[in-house]
């Protein structure tokens, strides 16, 4: 059984990262009452010792205890800093993407503007303004990381701006406070999250810098960068143990921010392999299934989909055979693509999935897979071309990337690989589109490029999701022969989604037909005629389909919904 779930996405460095900053939390809040006034006791100037064990400053005061007192106002103010660049940007790079015209134009200009002045040197400007102190540095490190975080918070509004569901909701007249609130936010909070560790980090370095130039906290109050600033002249005269306290501390909170970041980010990523837990006990690695399915190179049984308590795939069972074209046809939201990608494991996050078994090549896609076996084993190709490239990267950048990422081929032996693939979809002149950007290449190229970087890499099971829907007839019939001359010829299993039932028919050996779900017809291809189908719904498909000999025949029907259901037209 194989279920998502959005609560249970830990990884190893989310956990590690959040021990360790549970530990500074602890010195945090512990230290200042446990070793308060051991930390102002002073004395003579001594070497590490079982008293001292960092020794003690020009004063006497132990740096080891005085390091861990500092932990508090150390955190609190980078905490400060954070948050004041944290909010700050989110509204500015959320309130930029709600207005309209030059407005935004202006207000995205003068972003760059800020983005293009180095950080740090804008904190000391602001810092020199409002004078040395704690106070005076938390906001001068906050206004300093503003345009950082409000450029990249604008970026993710861009899209999330973009969307229907922000038109409609202006459209009806809902105030801009509740469009970011209920619409925006959380829809970028996963990278905003992200964000805000690499924020916290970069915030940490920055007001340890202040203070150990003197803008930052002054006499009788110490952070780690003030420790540092009156352990330096120890350090000039030989004596760097009286740095070690501080600097330690403020690698170890940096360490754990950016595992913290760096597990988030790894926990909205929709390819990371831990987002798929396995409710079974399997092995680690790739599991190989021992049990023959009739030679099947695909098999699912009892697939489920559904996004909270709503179904969406009830129960599939299918299996492809070696060299087989399984066509799957059925009206838009009947659960094509989402069976496809279950066994791409692609599914869109907020569903939740589970199967009995589900498996290609004998592979156990309910257990974890390395990436690289999936690369090697299942390709995609897309309905759209011209949305499935990067327009700012070259085709060969993007083409070879799997081959270089996955198979570890030098970037020679994956461009000659894909040369290949290129040359066998009959693409003209490839060693010119491999230069090229996505832009330059017609719809027809992009597709072939497509099908190439699939063949590229050797799958056993291509899934073909609508790939021709984009294309006009003329190319839509080249890329069709081309997918029936790579089967033929290499024998590569293929699943074929489509509405064309004509297409389905010319190009598939066997055929599903899938209704709210759910399978309701197994036919062969050669068998998808009204007079040799029995269900009333794939009759209903049929009679949809365009007939220049025979435009509406009286035996046509219309499916209803349910098997008795039908209405003769």
């Amino acid at each position: 059984m194989q279920t998502r779930s959005r609560r249970t996405q830990w990884n190893a460095g989310l956990i590690s990262g959040l021990l360790l900053f549970l530990v500074i939390v602890l010195i945090a809040v512990v230290a200042p009452i446990a070793f308060g006034s051991a930390a102002e006791e002073s004395g003579t100037r001594q070497g590490p010792s079982a008293e001292h064990w960092l020794g003690t400053d020009t004063a006497g005061h132990d740096m080891l205890l005085r390091s861990l007192v500092a932990t508090r106002l150390t955190l609190l103010m980078t905490i400060g800093a954070t948050a004041i660049a944290v909010v700050a940007g989110v509204l500015l790079g959320t309130g930029v993407w709600l207005m309209r015209g030059r407005t935004r134009e202006v207000c995205l200009r003068v972003i760059d503007g800020m983005v293009a002045f180095p950080a740090l040197l804008l904190a000391l400007v602001v810092a020199a303004v409002l004078g040395a102190g704690g106070i005076s540095a938390v906001v001068a490190i906050g206004v300093a990381g503003i345009p950082y975080f409000a450029r990249l918070t604008g970026n993710l509004a861009a899209k999330v701006s973009q969307q229907d569901y922000i038109t409609t909701a202006r459209l009806l007249g809902v105030k801009n406070t509740r469009i970011v609130l209920n619409h925006m936010l959380p829809n970028m909070a996963e990278p905003l999250l992200v964000l805000s560790a690499s924020t916290f980090a970069q915030s940490l370095t920055a007001i340890s810098a202040l203070s150990f130039v003197g803008l930052g906290v002054q006499s009788p109050a110490y952070d780690w960068g003030k420790l540092l600033n009156e352990a330096l002249p120890s350090l000039l005269a030989g004596r760097p143990y009286q740095m070690v306290g501080p600097a330690s501390l403020i690698i170890i909170t940096g360490i754990a921010a950016i595992l913290i970041g760096d597990g988030l980010a790894a926990m909205a990523n929709p390819r990371s392999s831990t987002k798929r837990a396995p409710a079974m006990t399997v092995p680690s690695g790739s599991v190989r299934l021992q049990d023959d399915d009739s030679g099947f190179v695909a098999t699912i049984k009892d697939l489920k989909i559904s996004a909270g308590d709503v179904p969406l795939v009830k129960g599939v069972s299918l299996g492809i055979k070696e060299g087989e074209i399984l066509g799957i046809v059925g009206e838009s939201g009947s659960g094509k693509t989402l069976t496809a990608m279950a066994l791409a494991r692609l599914l869109p996050d907020g569903l939740s999935s589970q199967a009995s078994r589900l498996s290609v090549d004998g592979l156990d896609l309910l257990g974890p897979v390395p990436a690289r076996r999936m690369a090697e084993t299942v390709a995609l190709i897309y309905q759209d071309p011209g949305s499935t490239f990067n327009p700012s990267l070259r085709m060969g950048t993007q083409l070879t990337e799997v081959q270089t990422t996955h198979k570890r081929l030098t970037k020679a032996k994956a461009e000659q690989r894909v040369l290949e693939a290129l040359r066998m979809v009959r693409m003209t002149l490839p060693e010119l589109r491999m230069k090229q950007h996505p832009h330059e290449l017609s719809g027809g190229m992009r597709q072939r490029a497509m099908i190439a970087s699939a063949l590229a890499n050797e799958p056993r099971l291509i899934i073909a999701d609508e790939p021709t829907t984009a294309l006009d007839v003329t190319v839509q019939a080249d890329i069709l022969r081309e997918l029936k001359r790579i089967n033929r010829d290499y024998k590569t299993s293929m699943m074929f989604i489509s509405h064309d039932i004509g297409v389905v028919r010319a190009l598939c050996d066997r055929v599903l037909v899938m209704y709210r779900g759910e399978i309701v017809e197994t036919i062969d291809a050669a068998d998808l005629t009204v007079d040799r189908v029995q269900h009333a719904y794939t009759k209903s498909l049929l009679a949809a389909t365009p007939d220049i000999n025979d435009p509406l025949p009286a035996h046509k029907q219309t499916y209803t919904g349910t098997t008795a259901g039908v209405l003769h037209v």
